[in-house]
């Protein structure tokens, strides 16, 4: 049975400005078969209304609390533990941390940051480290489909240097963390087995979904997806799928 859906963004709905074709009406398919939605990103380089703002250009419709993306959990982190930022981040998700300083202790938040990781913005983050503060990972991804069609290096190897510098593990607050996962289904009152997982990574999304204990992970040959990435990462998808309509097409299917 399937009672409600997680959806990636960049590389199963669009890539880059560019709709996949079919995927505004698989998500009204979706909502039609009244299959709640959650849209749940690790893109750290914009902000979660910048987000909602191209979903709705591109002709999706997409409330802010059906939008679930790493920096919105940092923020609930910082509140809950009291923590200042030293981020690491890229420069238009800086107002997502607007107001969130004076807190009792340091935590180093990394995400995408782009042309800002530097030599000296990594020493700071690695000194940072090394003199106590915590870190939070806003998302690990190895890589994102850039705008160029090709393959670029995402958030993730930056943090493993500074894990490898620092000696310290960082927290990570996105996919594939199983408590990004649960959050996005206990805002739509959907068990873990109940909900499938559709996305363009075989890693954090899929395979980072069913070991969180989601019932179904399919995989979209889009975006970032490369041939045998189904083969690259434990537990395998559920199923392997051209496209998210081809996804919603099976999710109906397969729903009860």
């Amino acid at each position: 049975m399937i009672s409600g859906v997680l959806l990636d963004l960049a590389g199963v709905l669009y890539d880059g400005e560019t709709p996949v074709p079919g995927a505004a009406d698989a998500v009204v398919r979706l909502r039609e078969a009244g299959l709640p939605i959650r849209f749940v990103s690790n893109t750290t380089r914009m902000a979660k209304q910048a987000i909602l703002d191209q979903l709705g250009r591109l002709g999706f419709s997409a409330r802010s609390e059906e939008l679930f993306t790493p920096a919105q959990a940092a923020r609930q982190w910082l509140r809950q533990h009291n923590r200042t930022p030293h981020l690491l981040i890229h420069p238009d998700l800086m107002p997502e941390f607007q107001g969130l300083s004076g807190g009792a202790g340091t935590v180093v938040i990394v995400g995408d940051a782009g042309e800002a990781f530097d030599y000296r913005t990594l020493n700071s983050a690695f000194r940072a480290l090394i003199e106590g503060a915590e870190f939070l990972a806003l998302a690990p991804n190895r890589t994102f489909k850039d705008a160029d069609g090709k393959l670029s290096l995402d958030a993730g190897p930056f943090v493993a240097a500074l894990e490898f510098a620092s000696q310290r593990r960082a927290i990570v607050l996105g996919k594939p963390s199983p408590a990004f996962f649960l959050a996005a289904l206990a805002s739509m009152d959907c068990p873990r087995t109940e909900a499938v997982m559709v996305g363009d990574d075989a890693e954090t999304d899929v395979a980072g979904a069913l070991r969180a204990g989601l019932g179904h992970g399919l995989l979209v040959r889009t975006g970032k997806y490369r041939a045998g990435d189904e083969e690259r990462f434990t537990p395998p998808p559920t199923a392997i799928v051209n496209d998210i309509s081809a996804a919603v097409d099976w999710i109906i299917a397969v729903r009860s």
